[in-house]
């Protein structure tokens, strides 16, 4: 069986090699035939919008139609490679079908010289077809703690997006939550590298598939923003980030390094600056370390307009021209320009540059040639999939997937013995974001900021309809508050007062539901993490007439919500779980299924105060001398269940490791209830001493186990001498002998490291 399974390996990757250098031999017989003109056109990207027909005042067509003009002058004038984007809102499959249809003909009946590539974002589920399976976003995702949940949330996704006819999606993000400010966290996998670079990589997996080529339910996957774009010092969208070389090659860089290991086809670049360096313009990121290091063989993309910003918002560059230069010579292969007339400039400004000699001939063939290798491994140099035949599109298995996605992300923060609900409570269910599933998508839902109701998903219930479907009669509702955005600022204010306090009277258990607008990029800029308040007010209420009060939350970022914990009988952190998350948050509060969710990202307590789990020994001096003051209202792995967990036992195959061996850790955990269970057991390792200050501790493995009641699970992990790395002060690798510490929930070992040199 073993020499089998190595033959077949062997004989894959001879198959795979073959069919790379048959790929790449095509790809450069297509480029001897290019015109400039065409290969220019080959890394300009436009938005759908440009191209489609508009009425008296702006607005477009409904339905939409393409403009033939338009179309005839970008595709085969212009040359252009790469389309994206959807009108202002969702499509129709038969939308899809016409737009992916009417550009695939002016490849098939030869107008143009290769296929188009057509990108969206389908980051939590394809949130631009009506009709598809939306998850919990990707912060919810991370707190699944689950690879495999990741895998098949991406699967699902990758065969939706297939089956609306686009084979490449701008997923996934990858940057690292180091500022709960940053109004995309929730499209992040947390705060911690290692975990983010597990659950990328099984998304890529998910997207991609296993083969050289990708297949029919497959989409080209796109890795997200290269690099540091969520490190912002003021929190806002695409502001600046100070990253010492130390912190990026140790937090913000190996998720990405993960997905390039994976095989990941494109990525997307940081539209901020790093050091005062653009991403745009950051050769040593783009080349030398992306591209030449790590051999990544397939394209970057620029984000919206950001060749332009290079010149008109970081103004590193005086013109437009330098900016494009500077941009596509630091290793951007492909201009998300995107709008009309601006595409035009750029390609009439990139063809001059090529002809000046400012950017070579060689760097452009560059740039085309990764292109065209993602427009061959996706087979659009072939006939398209029949779209008739995904018959599993919104289907009830992708739709049970999706629930059960969010049921292994909802997090138990709290819990005063109040949960499980019994079923015989009278409930009100409360506040602002309990009858809207807008409150449960957030945004890139449907609409780019997700908070146009009307294209909520036929069907899917809102937290008060799961619980009314459940309790009929014994269950009251009051929103009692209500979200608003003012000019792009969250702001709330209370509503039916009266009702609210008048319905408190009748009921022993209030579901109060607090949380954010639905919000990214820019509009979603915060000022405060602290929640609005007049949510807090609506939990005052209810405490100063004694009811037993469960906090649900949905939100994409952390608010601070310290001044109502102490009262709540109990806490569920939601994060955004999607279509059905409500269906799963019922599911959850009444004991049918058990909290397994787990937290992504440390917490705070304070709105001032921003620290990490993996924060140095200093941040834990107090005013007092002593070693306290790291106090988040929850740490970074933290989450409860109904079961009772106990670990014990926990060994290590060695005391002393020495050069390149293997320690084997193994610990023994159980379930002392007689509730089944999910539970993620994590191990943490510290270097208790460092030449540069060390980590508190740091996640080295995870895995998520099923107990049954009363079960016991001996688990095993494997760390190498790779486990003990650190980056020095000059941005190197170093490896030091000396003391190291595991620690497994309340568990610690230690053992010694010796190089054996």
């Amino acid at each position: 069986m073993f020499i089998g399974a190595i033959a077949l390996f062997i004989s894959s990757c001879l198959e795979n090699k073959e069919a790379a250098y048959e790929i790449e031999t095509n790809i450069g017989l297509l480029i001897e035939k290019m015109t400039i003109e065409e290969k220019v056109g080959q890394t300009c990207q436009i938005t759908l919008d440009a191209l489609l027909q508009k009425d008296e005042n702006g607005l477009l067509t409904n339905p939409i139609k393409f403009d033939e003009e338009k179309l005839k002058e970008a595709l085969t004038e212009y040359h252009i490679g790469s389309v994206l984007n959807v009108g202002w809102c969702t499509f129709s499959k038969e939308e899809w079908d016409y737009v992916n249809t009417t550009l695939r003909n002016a490849y098939s009946s030869g107008k143009i010289i290769t296929p188009i590539i057509y990108g969206i974002d389908a980051i939590h589920g394809v949130n631009y077809t009506k009709g598809a399976t939306l998850f919990p976003q990707e912060i919810g995702l991370a707190a699944t703690w689950n690879p495999d949940l990741a895998e098949e949330f991406a699967s699902i996704t990758a065969y939706e997006t297939r089956a609306s006819g686009i084979p490449w999606n701008f997923s996934p993000v990858l940057d690292i939550a180091r500022q709960p400010l940053w109004s995309r966290t929730f499209e992040t996998l947390g705060e911690d590298p290692y975990l983010a670079s597990e659950l990328g990589a099984s998304i890529i997996k998910g997207y991609q598939g296993d083969s050289l080529y990708i297949d029919d339910y497959h989409v080209a996957a796109c890795m997200k923003h290269f690099v540091g774009y969520s490190g912002t010092n003021s929190g806002r969208d695409r502001t600046p980030a100070w990253i010492p070389e130390k912190y990026m090659q140790e937090l913000y860089l190996p998720a990405f390094k993960k997905a390039v290991d994976q095989g990941a086809l494109t990525v997307m670049v940081n539209s901020g600056t790093v050091n005062g360096v653009p991403g745009h313009a950051n050769k040593r990121l783009l080349t030398d370390i992306l591209k030449q290091e790590w051999s990544f063989k397939g394209f970057a993309v620029s984000d919206w307009e950001d060749f332009i910003m290079l010149h008109t918002v970081h103004k590193t560059d005086s013109t437009l021209k330098e900016a494009y230069i500077s941009a596509f010579n630091a290793g951007v292969d492909m201009s998300m320009v995107p709008l009309a007339p601006q595409y035009k400039e750029y390609c009439e400004i990139m063809i001059d540059a090529v002809k000046e000699g400012r950017i070579s001939m060689e760097r452009l063939d560059d740039a085309v040639r990764r292109i065209l290798r993602v427009k061959t491994l996706t087979k659009l140099f072939e006939n398209q999939p029949d779209l008739k035949k995904y018959d599993k599109f919104g289907s009830e298995e992708f739709k049970l997937a999706s629930r059960n996605a969010a049921l292994e992300s909802i997090t138990l923060l709290k819990n005063d013995s109040i949960l499980p609900l019994k079923g015989t409570e009278k409930v009100l269910i409360a506040g602002p974001t309990a009858n809207n599933l807008i409150y449960l998508n957030g945004a890139w839902t449907h609409t780019w900021q997700g908070q146009d109701t009307s294209f909520n998903t036929v069907g899917c219930l809102t937290i008060k309809q799961a619980f009314e479907r459940r309790l009929d009669k014994k269950m009251l509702f009051a929103q009692g508050a209500e979200l608003y955005s003012d000019n792009f600022i969250e702001k709330s204010r209370l509503v039916d007062t009266q009702e609210y306090l008048k319905k408190l009277d009748q009921v022993e258990v209030v579901i109060l539901c607090l949380g954010e607008m639905p919000s990214t990029e820019k509009p979603g800029d915060i000022t405060s993490l602290n929640l609005n308040p007049e949510q807090l007010e609506l939990a005052r209420m209810a405490y100063n007439k004694n009811k037993k009060v469960v906090l649900v939350l949905t939100e994409g970022r952390p608010r601070v919500i310290r001044d109502i914990v102490d009262n709540a009988s109990a806490i569920v952190q939601c994060y955004l779980p999607g279509d059905y998350g409500a269906e799963a948050l019922v599911q959850l509060i009444y004991g049918e299924q058990n909290f397994s969710g787990k937290l992504p990202y440390t917490y705070p307590r304070y709105d001032g105060i921003i620290e990490f789990y993996d924060h140095e020994r200093s941040v834990d001096r107090d005013n007092n001398g002593g070693f306290n003051a790291f106090n988040p209202q929850w740490e970074f792995g933290f989450g409860l269940s109904y079961s009772q967990i106990q670990y014990n036992n926990l060994q290590l195959s060695t005391p002393q490791l020495v050069g390149d061996s293997i320690l084997n850790v193994t610990v023994e955990v159980t379930n002392m209830s007689t509730i089944a269970c999910k539970e993620v057991v994590q191990l943490y390792l510290s270097d208790d001493y460092a030449s540069t200050a060390p980590a508190n501790k740091r996640l080295k493995r995870f895995v998520k186990i099923s107990l049954e009641p009363n079960e016991k699970k001996i688990i095993n992990f494997n760390l190498s001498t790779e486990d003990l790395v650190f980056i020095d002060a000059e941005g190197k690798e170093r490896k030091e002998n000396g003391k190291f510490t595991i620690k497994i929930n309340s568990l610690v070992s230690s053992f010694d490291y010796k190089s054996g040199k």
